[in-house]
């Protein structure tokens, strides 16, 4: 190990700018660190820091040996801690935030089921519609549904959902079913958050805006009011399914349905990934293809 004594010293200094910083994260003394920064640059007969009393910063060597060793020593982290991990069980918070309606109907029970495996483990679910700023909230992981934003984020794909316009048998022996994205204008389009509708045309994606008497932020009510025959309504799988199996609503311009959208899970890309927030993705992963599965 001659090759790496000092190294998790001068990225520790070089991060937090401070050999006291460095000596606290380390859990040693500021004397040691200096010793063991001074003794890397002898090795590598080069100055990496300047020092003065009242900074400490790079040099121009000192920057490129930064950008190089601070991955190895994640690196070295992530190995010790994956190997620990594999002697005891997972154990500690998890601070999870999903969509609301998503959250209780598919998220929930598959959370509890993790609980029931992970005994140590706990959890605090935020369930908002709101996307909650993970850094600033200290949040572990955030599920998001659909098209994701830019974001400085790591995303990863744990399932994916289908989007359907429907409506009542009844609305449709009185007002007719539409046949083409068009004839959109002649109905009652029932609105959530947005008062746009996406499709396929020609394998491209396309955006129709649409109109109606009704707007709500709610699927759910939004499926009621469809069920009760006051027009189309564009919802995702979890929220019709049932009713498009029973009959209770119809699916129209199956034709032009827009691709399958993705489930999401997201974490800050600075942020190390504990093996407890990896091991509910992947449980995560493997459950929602079950439940995908037998749909």
């Amino acid at each position: 190990m001659a090759h790496w004594e000092g190294v998790a010293e001068f990225v520790e200094v070089a991060q937090s700018h401070s050999f006291t910083s460095a000596a606290k994260k380390l859990k040693t003394s500021v004397a040691q660190v200096s010793r063991r920064v001074s003794a890397l640059e002898e090795h590598l007969a080069v100055k990496l820091l300047n020092r003065t009393t009242r900074k400490v910063s790079l040099t121009e060597a000192g920057q490129v040996y930064f950008q190089q060793c601070k991955h190895l020593v994640e690196g070295l982290e992530l190995a010790n801690l994956a190997v620990t991990q594999m002697q005891s069980q997972p154990k500690g918070l998890l601070k999870i935030t999903a969509p609301v309606t998503y959250g209780e109907q598919k998220l929930s029970p598959l959370f509890n089921q993790f609980l029931q495996l992970y005994p140590q483990i706990d959890l605090e679910l935020i369930l908002s519609n709101q996307k909650l700023d993970l850094v600033e909230a200290g949040i572990d992981l955030a599920i998001r549904l659909g098209r994701l934003e830019n974001s400085t984020m790591i995303a990863r794909q744990l399932a994916s959902r289908q989007i359907y316009v429907c409506a009542s048998q009844d609305y449709l022996e009185r007002f007719g079913e539409p046949h083409a994205l068009s004839e959109l204008s002649q109905h009652q389009c029932l609105l959530g958050s947005l008062d746009h509708w996406h499709f396929q045309q020609a394998a491209k994606p396309l955006s129709i805006r649409v109109h109606g008497r009704i707007k709500c932020n709610s699927g759910f009510a939004l499926r009621d009011a469809a069920l009760r025959g006051l027009g189309l309504v564009q919802l995702p799988d979890f929220y019709v399914e049932k009713d498009l199996a029973s009959g209770a609503l119809v699916e129209v311009l199956a034709q032009f349905r827009d691709q399958r959208e993705g489930i999401w899970a997201l974490y800050p890309q600075n942020r190390n990934l504990s093996p407890k927030v990896r091991l509910l993705i992947d449980f995560l992963v493997e459950k929602l293809a079950e439940t995908t599965a037998a749909e």
